[in-house]
């Protein structure tokens, strides 16, 4: 590993440790790097903000694509702290960066009780065994923005 890796990742690390000190989430950061710099950093914010969603790597995500002007992250690097959970590993993929730095793997994690494999294992269920019921309703209805969605001839597709 290079030192400007270990820096990127020092630097992830930093955040998650100052996250815990300051109080204001989680053990959890990260930074996005693209062409060797940091483009943007996140810290876990979901107790301060009383956002479920607002995990370390999201946040990053969040900053990073709006000081880009994009909502892809190509050519970029996520660093973080901890192996992403299932729903932060998502929106990396979504996000399409070009590579994932971890510290922490997600044994670490759930050592401190932050365990994310009741989701990995509700994912695997059919949907009328899941714990949280999950129905669909009025498909027929849903549908109109699919169809308009896939006639229009100028959408920005992602």
């Amino acid at each position: 590993m290079t030192d400007r890796k270990k820096e990127f990742m020092r630097e992830a690390i930093r955040l998650s440790i100052e996250n815990v000190k300051s109080g204001n989430g989680g053990p959890f950061g990260a930074v996005i790097v693209k062409d060797g710099e940091i483009i943007a950093r996140g810290a876990n914010e979901v107790t301060s903000s009383n956002d479920p969603t607002a995990h370390a790597e999201v946040v990053a995500i969040r900053n990073a694509c709006r000081n880009l002007g994009s909502f892809q992250l190509e050519g970029c690097e996520i660093y973080t702290s901890c192996e992403p959970c299932p729903m932060c590993l998502g929106a990396i993929y979504w996000a399409r960066p070009e590579k994932i730095y971890y510290g922490n793997s997600k044994k670490d994690a759930a050592e401190i009780k932050f365990d994310d494999e009741f989701i990995y294992e509700e994912i695997d269920k059919p949907l009328t065994e899941r714990d949280l019921p999950i129905e669909q309703l009025l498909r027929d209805e849903a549908q109109e923005a699919f169809i308009a969605w896939k006639k229009m001839d100028d959408k920005i597709e992602y």
